[in-house]
């Protein structure tokens, strides 16, 4: 059993994370930063929640970019193949559900 707070929550670094928990190869992963990520694709779905802060998420369908900030409550969607880049706007924790190894 775990409580986790997560406002209180920080990294030595830009989205280093605290593990939450790995069920049946998919993982939970808490995530502080404040600095961009890079762009990516998963080799799986990943659930992206923003769980303090604000992150503008970048996006590409078909080869057109899409952008839209993600306020403290919003959750992201990334299916099988979506590219993205995740922009904190100041400081951000995010909660990320992904298959384990998933970049």
């Amino acid at each position: 059993m775990k409580i986790i707070r997560s406002k209180s929550f920080t990294a030595t670094r830009p989205w280093g994370a605290l593990d939450i928990a790995s069920m049946n190869g998919i993982t939970t992963r808490l995530h502080w930063t404040d600095q961009p990520y890079r762009w990516h694709v998963n080799d799986g779905e990943e659930v992206f929640a923003v769980l303090d802060g604000r992150v503008e998420m970048r996006y590409r369908e078909n080869g057109v970019e899409h952008s839209t900030v993600l306020e403290t409550g919003d959750v992201f969607h990334a299916t099988v193949g979506t590219e993205h880049v995740a922009h904190p706007l100041g400081v951000a924790r995010v909660l990320v559900v992904e298959s384990a190894g998933s970049v």
